[in-house]
């Protein structure tokens, strides 16, 4: 099975070292696919130096200006982040997770997003993931540094390749599919009565659930034709009763 359908994606890198040393991660393990979303310095002569023998990729790599773009064509996006919270989803350890990347990239390509440096990966930028991975690690230092938590997942996802597992999954949507159909429920939410409860914001609490479930399954064009005809459906009772 190729690996040409994982991305490697870090956003905003501050150390041009890390990056350089995430492209050899990545080639150390057989991946090839690095994105960048607003990188700070990624050509300097510490990550050439970094990326000894993975100049190529580090060369090759594609840079975005905006997270949103980065993703567009990506069908299936896992974060990693070691933080937990009510809002932020489903969280899975590394080599549990690490599974449903491998089976979804057998037909589609999977975006593996790094945070900063500092602060990891934005709340938005949380809600764009269909899962969570954090890896393990001690208590007593559990913040991994960039190039290393690419290390490890790089070569998590390697492993399940390289011991020929089995991945059939179906073709599905990409992000840029997928946001057209967030937009029509969204839409639709209020006029069924779906708005604010004092402060809280119920349409907006189920785009988010809304987004994490189709995010971390998927969606074929024919339910996304479908989900279309519900919303349609919708539209057109509530219309009618007007």
């Amino acid at each position: 099975m190729s690996k040409d359908n994982i991305y490697y994606v870090l956003v905003e890198p501050k150390e041009g070292g890390n990056i350089g040393a995430a492209a050899r991660a990545i080639k150390n393990m057989g991946f090839s696919n690095l994105v960048l979303v607003r990188p700070c310095g990624y050509m300097t002569e510490e990550s050439r130096r970094l990326a000894y023998g993975a100049l190529d990729v580090l060369e090759g790599c594609s840079v975005y200006d905006s997270f949103s773009d980065a993703l567009y064509d990506k069908t299936f996006v896992v974060g990693i982040s070691r933080r937990f919270g009510n809002k932020r989803g489903v969280r899975l350890p590394l080599a549990d997770g690490a599974k449903y990347a491998f089976e979804t990239a057998a037909q589609n390509k999977v975006a593996i997003v790094f945070g900063r440096e500092d602060n990891g990966l934005l709340n938005e930028e949380i809600g764009a993931c269909g899962l969570l991975l954090y890896i393990p690690a001690s208590l007593a230092q559990p913040s991994l540094n960039l190039a290393q938590a690419v290390m490890v997942v790089a070569y998590e996802l390697a492993r399940l390749y390289d011991n020929g597992q089995s991945a059939a999954s179906h073709e599905l949507l990409s992000g840029g599919a997928l946001e057209r159909l967030y937009e029509r429920v969204a839409a639709i939410l209020p006029l069924l009565g779906y708005a604010y409860r004092g402060s809280e914001d119920l349409a907006g609490g189920i785009m988010r659930n809304i987004r994490r479930l189709i995010g971390r399954v998927g969606l074929t064009q024919w339910e996304l034709n479908m989900l279309y005809g519900i919303c349609t459906a919708i539209e057109e009772k509530i219309k009618g009763e007007r």
